[in-house]
């Protein structure tokens, strides 16, 4: 224990400093106490004397709780993820007729989204520690925090933002982010705006001759047709299509922060024709940034994600968090013609570099 001395005289400066002893402790002598630069100099001597005077018994203690510390700093260090319940153990019985929370999400087994399994987090985090093991623990103390809290990450975010599959802590929370975040890559896009919408027009030819023609996916609306056309779907490349739109596809290997190397990844076309509303949903996890590009945006048409309504611009790029809630709609007029986007997925700007490279080895296609 450390004993505080009196208030400082002249005689005391000039006596050796001592610890008082209990008796001379009273509420007299606390009352009267000043935080005097003198007294605040006898207190630091004081603690270190009585540091000093420390028996073996008292050192033993402190050394054994150090001991203590350190154990458990490596035993929470090597825990293996709690086993809180995955999304899809959570889904009742009306989830299963393709309603979450109040809202509609797909049923597609190819979905990462959709198709969960039992002890996602174990495999996550077996996925982790053999990408330690490979490269270096250096730079995962987030991803590791995010792997073994995620279920209650998941299950208890608030309703306006809650990723279904990954949420990565301590990332900067916007439904929108502005051009600045991946400049590089916008500037990119913008300046190749007239080469993607070449290609989008001339795969557009084909909705003439049929309903829906080879290589557009139909997806499920409450109102109208929503249609997409995969160059990247879930970080696989889709053959057929890159080679239809071949200088699109060079595009995306000039960008700096596309995912291309993990199911969170996708590059598409995508059209919403008039009277079209796609209901509101969640995206997978917050790790990245989704993009469109205006190809064809007729008036009413908007954007709402987190409550927060915007329009696309033909040309121009919007950036959003799609793990908020968020929906699109096309309530033009049918001689308007459709709303179409190119959407690309982007790192968020706050993800480090070897947390990337590490995220990439985790959520890779097929493991």
């Amino acid at each position: 224990m450390v004993w505080v001395p009196l208030s400082p005289t002249s005689s005391d400066l000039r006596a050796p400093l001592r610890a008082p002893s209990t008796t001379t402790m009273s509420l007299e002598w606390l009352m009267d106490w000043s935080w005097s630069l003198d007294g605040l100099r006898d207190f630091i001597a004081t603690g270190i004397q009585s540091f000093r005077d420390c028996d073996a018994t008292a050192l033993v203690a402190v050394a054994c709780l150090l001991v203590l510390f350190v154990w458990y700093c490596y035993h929470v260090g090597r825990e293996q993820p709690r086993a809180y319940a995955t999304v899809n153990a959570l889904m009742q019985s009306a989830e299963a007729n393709g309603v979450q929370n109040g809202f509609v999400y797909c049923q597609s087994p190819e979905c990462v989204r959709c198709s969960h399994h039992d002890g996602l987090n174990q495999k996550l985090y077996h996925n982790l520690q053999e990408y330690a093991k490979r490269y270096s623990w250096s730079g995962m103390g987030r991803i590791h925090k995010g792997i073994r809290e995620q279920g209650r990450y998941l299950n208890s975010r608030p309703s306006i933002q809650k990723p279904e599959v990954f949420f990565l802590p301590d990332l900067p929370t916007t439904p929108y982010f502005s051009r600045d975040a991946q400049k590089h890559d916008v500037e990119l896009l913008e300046r190749n705006f007239q080469t993607i919408l070449c290609e989008f027009e001339t795969l557009y030819k084909a909705f003439s001759n049929c309903s829906l023609p080879q290589g557009w996916k139909m997806n499920s609306t409450p109102s109208g047709e929503w249609f997409t056309f995969y160059l990247v779907n879930q970080g696989m490349c889709v053959p057929r299509n890159c080679r239809r739109c071949p200088r699109t596809y060079r595009l995306l290997g000039s960008l700096r922060t596309c995912i291309g190397n993990n199911v969170f990844g996708n590059a598409c076309i995508s059209v919403l024709s008039p009277g079209t509303v796609i209901a509101e949903h969640y995206g997978p996890t917050n790790i990245r940034i989704r993009c469109h590009l205006g190809l064809k945006t007729p008036s009413n048409c908007e954007l709402v994600v987190g409550g927060e309504p915007q329009c696309w611009a033909e040309g121009r790029c919007l950036l959003f968090d799609d793990s908020f809630l968020h929906t699109a709609f096309h309530e033009g007029a049918p001689e308007e013609g459709p709303r179409v986007v190119f959407m690309v997925d982007l790192w968020h700007p706050n993800v480090a570099a070897a947390e990337r490279q590490a995220l990439d080895f985790i959520f890779a296609p097929g493991r």
